[in-house]
Protein backbone atom coordinates (compact mmCIF):
# COMPACT_ATOMS: atom_id res chain seq x y z
CA UNK A 1 0.00 0.00 0.00
CA UNK A 2 1.44 3.52 -1.23
CA UNK A 3 0.37 6.39 0.07
CA UNK A 4 0.29 10.01 -1.99
CA UNK A 5 1.82 12.99 -0.95
CA UNK A 6 -1.74 14.48 0.79
CA UNK A 7 -1.90 11.18 2.81
CA UNK A 8 1.21 11.27 4.14
CA UNK A 9 0.57 14.87 5.14
CA UNK A 10 -3.05 14.09 6.87
CA UNK A 11 -1.87 10.76 8.37
CA UNK A 12 1.38 13.57 10.23
CA UNK A 13 -1.38 15.97 10.90
CA UNK A 14 -3.19 13.58 12.84
CA UNK A 15 -0.28 12.29 14.70
CA UNK A 16 0.51 15.62 15.70
CA UNK A 17 -2.89 16.81 16.92
CA UNK A 18 -2.97 13.44 19.02
CA UNK A 19 -1.84 13.29 22.82
CA UNK A 20 0.57 10.97 23.49
CA UNK A 21 0.27 8.78 26.98
CA UNK A 22 1.88 10.99 29.68
CA UNK A 23 2.40 10.57 33.31
CA UNK A 24 5.07 9.26 35.74
CA UNK A 25 7.33 6.71 35.07
CA UNK A 26 10.35 4.88 37.19
CA UNK A 27 13.08 2.90 35.43
CA UNK A 28 14.15 0.31 38.31
CA UNK A 29 17.31 -1.71 38.75
CA UNK A 30 16.50 -5.42 38.74
CA UNK A 31 19.23 -6.18 40.76
CA UNK A 32 19.42 -4.07 43.61
CA UNK A 33 16.15 -2.12 43.45
CA UNK A 34 16.90 1.16 42.97
CA UNK A 35 14.65 3.55 41.07
CA UNK A 36 14.95 6.48 39.08
CA UNK A 37 11.17 8.50 39.44
CA UNK A 38 10.61 10.46 36.55
CA UNK A 39 7.66 12.15 34.14
CA UNK A 40 7.62 12.44 30.25
CA UNK A 41 4.85 14.41 28.30
CA UNK A 42 5.30 11.21 25.98
CA UNK A 43 5.87 7.93 28.20
CA UNK A 44 6.15 6.09 24.89
CA UNK A 45 8.95 8.26 23.58
CA UNK A 46 10.89 7.64 27.51
CA UNK A 47 10.18 4.08 27.05
CA UNK A 48 11.44 3.99 23.76
CA UNK A 49 14.81 6.16 24.86
CA UNK A 50 15.40 3.41 27.24
CA UNK A 51 15.22 0.61 24.99
CA UNK A 52 17.75 2.13 22.68
CA UNK A 53 20.16 2.75 25.06
CA UNK A 54 19.86 -0.70 25.77
CA UNK A 55 19.86 -2.15 22.64
CA UNK A 56 22.83 0.64 22.03
CA UNK A 57 24.32 -0.87 25.23
CA UNK A 58 24.71 3.04 25.43
CA UNK A 59 23.59 5.13 28.24
CA UNK A 60 21.78 8.55 28.48
CA UNK A 61 20.52 8.76 31.68
CA UNK A 62 23.37 10.63 33.96
CA UNK A 63 21.93 9.48 36.83
CA UNK A 64 22.65 5.57 36.37
CA UNK A 65 25.67 5.97 35.21
CA UNK A 66 27.62 3.84 37.93
CA UNK A 67 24.86 1.05 37.62
CA UNK A 68 24.61 0.97 34.32
CA UNK A 69 28.32 0.63 33.75
CA UNK A 70 28.48 -1.90 36.93
CA UNK A 71 25.21 -4.47 36.30
CA UNK A 72 24.38 -3.59 32.17
CA UNK A 73 21.61 -2.15 30.75
CA UNK A 74 19.61 -5.14 30.96
CA UNK A 75 19.38 -5.00 34.46
CA UNK A 76 17.07 -2.08 34.05
CA UNK A 77 13.06 -1.87 33.33
CA UNK A 78 10.78 0.56 32.63
CA UNK A 79 7.33 0.78 34.18
CA UNK A 80 4.56 3.21 33.84
CA UNK A 81 3.76 4.46 37.49
CA UNK A 82 0.61 6.87 36.37
CA UNK A 83 -1.10 8.32 33.41
CA UNK A 84 -2.82 11.45 32.65
CA UNK A 85 -5.92 11.02 30.31
CA UNK A 86 -6.38 13.73 28.02
CA UNK A 87 -9.76 15.78 28.59
CA UNK A 88 -10.26 15.66 24.53
CA UNK A 89 -9.20 12.94 21.99
CA UNK A 90 -7.04 15.73 20.01
CA UNK A 91 -5.28 18.84 20.77
CA UNK A 92 -6.26 22.27 17.98
CA UNK A 93 -2.76 23.88 19.06
CA UNK A 94 0.48 22.45 20.99
CA UNK A 95 -0.43 25.13 23.79
CA UNK A 96 -3.20 23.03 25.21
CA UNK A 97 -0.15 20.91 26.20
CA UNK A 98 0.85 23.07 28.73
CA UNK A 99 -2.36 22.81 31.02
CA UNK A 100 -1.38 19.48 31.61
CA UNK A 101 2.40 19.58 31.85
CA UNK A 102 1.71 21.42 35.11
CA UNK A 103 -0.70 18.06 36.08
CA UNK A 104 2.12 15.64 35.31
CA UNK A 105 4.91 18.06 37.31
CA UNK A 106 2.15 17.68 40.28
CA UNK A 107 1.63 14.42 40.07
CA UNK A 108 5.37 13.42 39.74
CA UNK A 109 5.87 15.30 43.18
CA UNK A 110 2.89 12.86 45.09
CA UNK A 111 5.02 10.13 43.69
CA UNK A 112 8.33 11.02 45.02
CA UNK A 113 7.19 12.17 48.09
CA UNK A 114 5.79 8.31 48.15
CA UNK A 115 8.54 6.40 46.77
CA UNK A 116 11.76 8.37 48.38
CA UNK A 117 13.71 7.30 45.55
CA UNK A 118 16.72 8.68 46.85
CA UNK A 119 20.17 7.71 48.25
CA UNK A 120 20.07 4.01 48.97
CA UNK A 121 16.35 3.85 47.34
CA UNK A 122 17.25 5.25 43.99
CA UNK A 123 18.57 7.49 41.96
CA UNK A 124 17.03 11.19 41.95
CA UNK A 125 18.23 13.90 44.08
CA UNK A 126 16.85 15.47 46.83
CA UNK A 127 15.37 19.40 45.97
CA UNK A 128 17.10 21.48 47.30
CA UNK A 129 14.60 23.77 50.08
Amino acid sequence: MTLDKQQKKDLATAYKQSFRPMGVYQIRNTVNGKALVGSSMDLDGMNNRLAFSKQMNANTFMELRDDWNRYGGNAFVFEVLDRIKPREEQMNDPSELDGYKEEVETLLELWLEKLQPYGERGYNKPKRR
